[in-house]
C-alpha cells in the first residue's frame, strides 16, 4: 500500500507539475460547457414566423381568421404574395405560410368552408400545434354558419355573441425546462469525450515510463508492476472525478442550468462511465507498442464511437441503421439514462442501462488485466 500511494504521489506530482496541465484537464470541461450553452441559444421563447397570401381581401371572416393567427403567442404574422412563399420558406425567413383561397369568407358564411392551403417548414413542432388552432376556429364558424343557416344577420349576431362571452380561468407561466435539459445532456456528451481522452493521457504516461525505461527501472525495486498499474488506475479515477465535480459545479452555479435529475444521480453514472473510460486506456496501453500507436488507436475509438453514440449531436438526426449501431457504443448508455431521467423515468426502470454500462467497465477492465499478464514482450522499448 505504501509503494501505491508514493506511485500516485509520484505520477500526480510530475503530471500536474504546471497550469497547462490543470488548464487541460479542468479548462476544456468549461469550454465544453461554454460551447453548449451557445449551440443551444437562449433560453427565452422563440418567435414563430407565419407568412398570409390573402385571395380574401376585404372580407370580415377570412380578416378574422388572420388576426385569430396573429394573436397567438409567439407568432408574428407577415403578408406576403405567391411568389414570395417559396423563396421565403427556403430562406428560412419565414416557418409557415397560410394561403386562404378567394371567397373563403362567403363559402364559409354558407356552412360550406373551402380549404385553405399550408406551406411549413418540416421539422416544425409547432406547425401541428397552429393547423389545429386554426382548424377549431373554422369548424367553429362553420358550426355557427350552419346554425344561422345562411342568413347573414343572425350569423353576425351569433358570432358577436361568441365573441363576447367572458370565461374565468387562472394562466401560470412555467419555464420551458427542455432548454436547460438539453444543454446538461450536450455538456455531458462533450464531457464523456474529455474523460476518454483525460483517461488516455494518465495510461499513457504507462507507456511513456516504457519508452524512457523509467518502468524497467522502477521494477527492480519491491514495486511489482501489477502496484504499478493500479496506483495509475486510481489517480485516473481520481482526476476524473474530480473533471466531473468541477464540471457539474460550472454547469449549476455558474451557467445556472438544471440539468433535470440529482447532481449525485448524475455523479454516479458519470462515475461509472469513468471505469469505462479506464477500461478502454488500459487496453489501448497493453495492445499499444508505442505512444505513437496508442495515440492513433484513441482517435480510431473515441471519436467515431462518440459521434456514432450522439455524443456531439442529437442521434435523431441520424439514420435508423446508425442509431441502431449506437447500442454497441457505452457513451449511448450515458446519455439514454440522462435521458430518460429527466423525462421522469425511475432508477429502478433504468437498470439494464446500469448493468450494460457496467458489463462495458468490466469487459474492458478484463481484457486489459489479461493482456497485461500475457505480454511480457519488451523489445519495443530497448
Amino acid at each position: 500500500m505504501r509503494e501505491t500511494i508514493w506511485l500516485i504521489r509520484k505520477t500526480f506530482r510530475s503530471t500536474f507539475k504546471n497550469v497547462k496541465s490543470w488548464l487541460l484537464y479542468l479548462g476544456l470541461p468549461v469550454v465544453a460547457a461554454a460551447l453548449a450553452m451557445l449551440l443551444h441559444g437562449s433560453s427565452g421563447e422563440s418567435e414563430f414566423r407565419v407568412g398570409i397570401v390573402n385571395h380574401d381581401s376585404g372580407a370580415a371572416i377570412t380578416q378574422e381568421a388572420i388576426d385569430f393567427v396573429g394573436q397567438m403567442d409567439a407568432v408574428n404574422v407577415s403578408m406576403i404574395s405567391d411568389a414570395d412563399i417559396h423563396e421565403e420558406l427556403d430562406a428560412g425567413d419565414l416557418d409557415m405560410v397560410i394561403v386562404f383561397p378567394a371567397a373563403f369568407s362567403e363559402a364559409l358564411r354558407q356552412g360550406n368552408p373551402l380549404p385553405i392551403d399550408l406551406h411549413s417548414v418540416e421539422g416544425v413542432g409547432v406547425t401541428d400545434y397552429l393547423k389545429s388552432s386554426l382548424n377549431q376556429f373554422i369548424d367553429n364558424r362553420t358550426a355557427i354558419a350552419v346554425a344561422s343557416q345562411g342568413d347573414a344577420a343572425v350569423f353576425d349576431a351569433m358570432v358577436e355573441n361568441y365573441v363576447q362571452q367572458t370565461y374565468s380561468f387562472t394562466a401560470e407561466q412555467v419555464e420551458d425546462q427542455s432548454i436547460h435539459h438539453n444543454r446538461a445532456k450536450q455538456t455531458i456528451g462533450y464531457l464523456l469525450i474529455l474523460m476518454l481522452f483525460a483517461s488516455a493521457s494518465l495510461s499513457g504516461i504507462i507507456l511513456k515510463e516504457k519508452e524512457n525505461r523509467t518502468y524497467f527501472r522502477m521494477l527492480t525495486t519491491p514495486i511489482s508492476g501489477s502496484t504499478y498499474v493500479f496506483s495509475n488506475t486510481l489517480l485516473n479515477l481520481f482526476i476524473m472525478i474530480l473533471q466531473v465535480v468541477f464540471t457539474l459545479m460550472i454547469l449549476t452555479l455558474v451557467f445556472r442550468v438544471d440539468p433535470g435529475i440529482s447532481i449525485l444521480g448524475l455523479l454516479f453514472i458519470l462515475t461509472l462511465f469513468a471505469f469505462v473510460a479506464i477500461g478502454f486506456s488500459l487496453v489501448i496501453v497493453a495492445f499499444a507498442k508505442t505512444t505513437m500507436e496508442a495515440t492513433g488507436l484513441q482517435a480510431l475509438l473515441f471519436i467515431p464511437t462518440s459521434l456514432l453514440a450522439g455524443c456531439l449531436f442529437p442521434l435523431e438526426l441520424m439514420p435508423d441503421f446508425m442509431e441502431r449501431i449506437a447500442y454497441f457504443m457505452p457513451q449511448y448508455w450515458v446519455l439514454d439514462t440522462i435521458d430518460r431521467l429527466q423525462l421522469g423515468q425511475s432508477w429502478s426502470s433504468l437498470s439494464l442501462n446500469l448493468v450494460i454500462l457496467l458489463a462495458f467497465a468490466l469487459t474492458l477492465l478484463v481484457v486489459a488485466i489479461y493482456k497485461f499478464n500475457r505480454n511480457n514482450e519488451t523489445g519495443s522499448f530497448v
